[in-house]
């Protein structure tokens, strides 16, 4: 069952992209069929066959719906907007794409009246510095930064949400769509091993701002 948290440093709700939280650790692993998720049409899917091609992509849509936060359309009503603005493209042979950060700005600006912007190089430093200017960052890390005890594989090809600076400024706080437990889900990494996922890119999302 669908469950959501708010982070108590942030106040962002935390979401999962698979519909059943306490799944997500035999999902990833392949110890469990996405399609039999018993929550599945929480997501906002119209079959089981379409939630489970695609829930797998959506690490984008699912920050983009907790920065939206309480009131945010569902998962899949994300998709088909983000679809309709080219930010999820499927091409000749049914490969999934996306998220793809130019049209997904213009998605949020034009449908949800939020200001954002892509950041095609960014520094792990450069951060915080968005996140001192009030907004939340959406970055692209690996997807083993829900595994940060273990050397990290490469950087890149997963999204996640960057919400906050630790109270001490050396690290961020960030929400995982596919974190495979609480800790993993609403998480924070010193900015140095942060980096070590980060490929250098994302968008940033003016939530909540004037």
């Amino acid at each position: 069952m669908i469950t959501s948290t708010s982070c108590s440093t942030c106040g962002h709700p935390s979401h999962t992209q698979f519909a059943s939280p306490d799944l997500v650790g035999p999902i990833v692993s392949g110890r469990f069929d996405r399609a039999r998720d018993p929550a599945w049409r929480q997501s906002g899917a119209a079959t089981v066959e379409d939630y489970a091609r695609w829930c797998g992509h959506l690490c984008g849509a699912t920050c983009l719906r907790m920065a939206l936060g309480p009131g945010a359309p569902s998962l899949f009503e994300l998709r088909d907007g983000a679809l309709k603005f080219g930010a999820y493209r499927v091409d000749a042979e049914g490969e999934i794409r996306g998220m793809i950060y130019a049209p997904a700005v213009e998605y949020v600006r034009e449908v949800h009246g939020v200001g954002a912007a892509v950041h095609r190089t960014l520094g792990a430093d450069g951060i915080g510095e968005l996140l001192d200017a009030g907004r939340l960052v959406v970055a692209s890390v690996h997807y083993a930064i829900r595994r940060p005890q273990e050397p990290a594989p490469g950087r890149g090809g997963h999204l996640v949400l960057v919400t906050s600076r630790t109270p001490d400024g050396s690290g961020y706080h960030f929400h995982n769509p596919s974190g495979t437990d609480a800790a993993t889900r609403t998480a924070q990494l010193p900015v140095a091993r942060f980096a070590d996922f980060f490929a250098g890119r994302g968008m940033s999302l003016a939530v909540g701002a004037d």
